[in-house]
Parts: structure tokens; sequence; C-alpha cells
């Protein structure tokens, strides 16, 4: 078998991983979604677990938007008319009304001149930043930014990097001011919500900073915000990190459509010039497919809830369940980052007893995703939980009293 030898590094590999505690470890496999009814929310099936429901609170669809019947008909009438795939990239004939409608509506929802969507928000940062980073451009990062940046750094061949302490605006500001003059082009990236911690970035201040050092740099401080996890999520109005720290836009926002809008997707919105040189630049978008049409129908009809009347509701009960559960949770005794972001760590800071709760929740059917050392430094061991929109109070009165239990 050619393989034999490769297959045998492979293994060792993974073994290796494994020991190590870094491994991703079996998938669970939804094979059923009961709807929610009365005072429960929807319930999930697993593969090999029977009967046993689960209440999924490692979810990143904020605000139920995936299991909504009009996104689901939105889909389906777009499926039927245009089929089940694109069939070819954007620049072939790939590109749909549909597809168009979206960037533009993407646009006006976050107040740029232009937007482009990708397959996924990881494709959409890569693709944002490495075409965007020359040899004379320094990229300047926060240390708990996502894999997605961190990747598209490693990728890109910039002049150098500089990566700063957790939200310091103190060493951001002494990275900028120590690059001027040895860089043509400055790119400040950030998450807007930390996706492990909940936090947000001080958008506001990141964006001072990046005008401030500006005429430094000869082709300007590019502000760079990849709110994934905010948009949709966060703020009154589902604009994100910028909206709740009353930001000046950031240059280039990068948002998603598989988390608050429930769908599949990424898109980057800013300026009409940059948008057109990221079509004919951005490897991932020139030679991947795009989303389905269905996947852009569906998309623009959760956008537009989320951009109403409805939105605006549905957002305040996301806050008023986080609060809910904050509250419970200290009640409890249990650590956790506060905040309005519906993503909620418990702060367990010990590997075996982290381990442990997990099962324990898992057993008692409540999805959860536990972060331990060597994921995390010793000391920083983790429950992430996250709360949706379509998740009842009882739902979360259930999974406190469980914890409760197990305390």
């Amino acid at each position: 078998m050619p393989l034999d030898r490769l297959t045998r590094v492979l293994d060792n590999h993974v073994l290796a991983l494994e020991e190590a505690g870094t491994a991703k470890g079996e998938e669970s496999i939804v094979v059923s979604v009961k709807p929610a009814e009365d005072d429960r929310g929807p319930r999930f099936l697993l593969k090999g677990e029977g009967p046993q429901e689960f209440i999924r609170m490692n979810s990143n669809s904020y605000l139920g938007m995936g299991l909504r019947g009009e996104v689901i008909a939105a889909e389906e009438h777009a499926t039927r008319m245009f089929g089940a795939g694109p069939g070819a990239v954007r620049f072939i004939s790939g590109s749909y009304d549909a597809h168009i409608v979206l960037e533009e509506k993407l646009a006006e929802f976050h107040g740029r001149e232009a937007a482009m969507i990708f397959s996924s928000a990881y494709a959409t940062v890569v693709s944002t930043i490495t075409p965007l980073t020359t040899p004379e451009t320094v990229l300047v990062s926060d240390e708990l930014n996502h894999n997605c940046i961190i990747n598209a750094m490693r990728l890109s061949r910039p002049a150098g990097k500089a990566v700063y302490p957790h939200n310091d605006m103190g060493a951001l500001d002494a990275a900028l001011e120590a690059w001027k003059g040895k860089a043509r082009r400055a790119l400040v990236v950030t998450d807007g919500i930390f996706s492990m911690r909940g936090d947000h970035a001080p958008v506001d201040e990141i964006v001072e900073l990046c005008i401030r050092h500006d005429s430094d740099y000869e082709e300007n401080v590019v502000c760079v915000v990849d709110d994934s996890h905010g948009v949709g999520a966060f703020g009154h109005t589902g604009r994100g990190a910028e909206e709740f720290t009353d930001s000046k836009p950031a240059d280039i926002l990068v948002g998603t459509l598989g988390k608050a809008f429930g769908v599949n997707g990424g898109y980057v919105a800013t300026n009409a010039g940059t948008v057109h040189f990221l079509r004919e630049s951005s490897q991932m978008y020139i030679y991947s497919n795009p989303i389905t049409v269905g996947e852009a129908a569906a998309a623009l009809r959760s956008v537009e809830i989320v951009d109403s009347p409805e939105g605006i509701a549905l957002l305040e009960r996301l806050r008023d369940l986080t609060q809910h559960f904050e509250q419970g949770l200290d009640r409890l005794g249990i650590e956790t980052i506060p905040g309005e972001h519906p993503v909620v760590p418990l702060m367990i800071r010990d590997t075996e007893r982290t381990k442990d709760l997990v099962s324990y929740l898992y057993d008692s059917g409540v999805l959860v995703t536990g972060l331990t050392y060597p994921v995390v430094p010793r000391g920083d061991e983790e429950i992430r939980t996250q709360i949706n929109a379509d998740h009842t109070k009882a739902d979360i009165d259930h999974v406190l009293g469980l914890l409760e239990a197990y305390r």
C-alpha cells in the first residue's frame, strides 16, 4: 500500500496531539432537531445517544435564525428557482442577482460604500489581509486574535509584525510609533469580539489611534476589525463592537453570515475602491465558488429581520437571557467575564475539573465547549457557553440547576 509509511507518520502525529491534550477528538453528529415549543427551546439529538435530547449551549447561532421558518423558506424558494449550487466561480458565471442584492444590503447595514461575500469568514480574513500586505507593510495584531488572523499574517510577507498584549492601547500606540518611517503602510487588525472570552476590543480607541498615526505612514494606517462574533449579536441594533463602543467606522470590517445571521459565508465591508481591488486580488474569492443562491437569499432575509423592529426585540431578548444566566452564575459563585455579549465563559481554572464538568453536562443533556491546558495557559481553563435567543429562561434555569447540583 503506497501510503503505509506516511500513514504511520500521520497516526503518530495525531497520537501526539491526543497525548498533549490538543486533539479536537470525535465530533458530535446531529441527527435530528426538535423545534422549540412552550417554555423550552429547540433540542438536538446526537448520533449514538438514542433519545437523549440536548440543549445546545455551544452554538454561534446567537439569534436562532437558522431555524426560523421565513429564513428557511427564502432558501428553499431560491434553490427551486436557481438550483442547489452556483456552478462556477464569481468572475466566470457564478454571480447571481441574489449575491449582488445581499452585498448591497450588507454595505447599507454597515454604512459602507460596498461589500463582497466569500465562502466563509475565515476565507474573508485571509483573502483580505494577504493581498493588502506588501513588503513595505507592518502588520499589528492583538495577541488574542482568532486563528484566521494569525494564519493570514503567516501567509503574508510584510516588512514586519508587531503583536501587542490583549487590548493594551499603550502597546498599540508604541508599536505604531516604533514602525514610523520603517513601513509605508500599517494594517492594525483586531477581533471585535474575542470568541473564547466574550470580551470586546475597544474599537473606538483603536480607530482613534489609527487616525492619530495615519499621517506617519505614506499608504495609511488601516484599521481592520473582524467582528464575526459581534455582528448581529452585539450592540443595540446588532452592528457589533463598533456600535457598542460608539466608534467611528473601521476602515475595513469583516463579518460572517454563519453566526448570528444563521446561514453560511463571510463578507467584507469597506469603500468601493478597496472592494474593487479585492475582487481582482483575493485568491479565495477568484478561485472558489461563492455561497449558493439559496444561502444568499436566506442570509438576505436574516439581515432584513435583524435590521427591523423584530431584530431589535430579538437582540433585547438575547441580552436579557445573557444577563439572567450571568446573574445565576454569580449567585452560584461561578467566576465569569461579565458583559453583554452572549459568549459567557465559566472560568474553572483547573484542567481536570473543567473536563469533569463538561462530561457531567454532556451526560445531563447540555452541550458546551471546554478549553483546558495546554490549549489555554494553566489557570485560564474555562467552559465556553453561548446564549441563543431561541433559548428560554426555563432552559437557562435548567442549566443553572445542573451547575448547582454539580457544585
